[in-house]
């Protein structure tokens, strides 16, 4: 069902990591992407599409809200996102999502713990794929699960930057 004459905002907000792409509407931030992720656009798009909606490159309270949090998280002051937040998912990918929220700032989990703690503990590969399906990176905190062995794997924005936000986090625990 398209849901009419909805008004997506679009910014790009620079970062230690590089440019975000945000994308919201007055329910909240829809995507949060890395400007040089290569499917960024597209998914944007999609979710437009889906919507009959309109995108704009310009600002919005919410955006504006998530823009002060950014900030807040990268100094090491926030620990945890409280922005409104408009994503769609299946309901496997909803429980994932839900999930990786839980995983406390600077502590990480592996794929097989995350898979555990959303009562699906054979499914462990559907787990990262809903993982990578993250459409708002940073605060869905995906870049908090490891592999079994506690190396650095899959993360969409490349591992340097899954690294960064580990350290950062680590760096902030007080």
């Amino acid at each position: 069902m398209k849901i009419s004459n909805m008004q997506i905002n679009l910014k790009k907000i620079n970062s230690p990591i590089g440019i975000l792409n945000v994308a919201a509407t007055e329910n909240g931030i829809c995507r949060l992407d890395f400007v040089d992720k290569p499917t960024a656009d597209k998914h944007l798009e999609i979710f437009a599409k889906m919507r009959n909606a309109s995108i704009s490159q310009d600002n919005n309270l919410i955006i504006g809200e998530l823009e002060i949090q950014l900030k807040e998280y990268f100094e090491g002051k926030r620990k945890q996102f409280t922005v409104k937040l408009f994503i769609e998912g299946t309901p496997f990918q909803k429980k994932v999502w839900a999930a990786l929220q839980e995983i406390p700032y600077g502590a990480t989990c592996s794929y097989k713990e995350q898979s555990v703690a959303v009562g699906m503990s054979k499914a462990v590969r559907a787990v990262a794929n809903a993982n990578g399906a993250n459409p708002v990176s940073i605060v869905i905190p995906c870049h908090r699960v490891i592999g079994s062995n506690g190396q650095l794997t899959g993360y969409g924005g490349g591992l340097w930057r899954k690294k960064f936000l580990l350290e950062l986090e680590t760096a902030n625990l007080l």
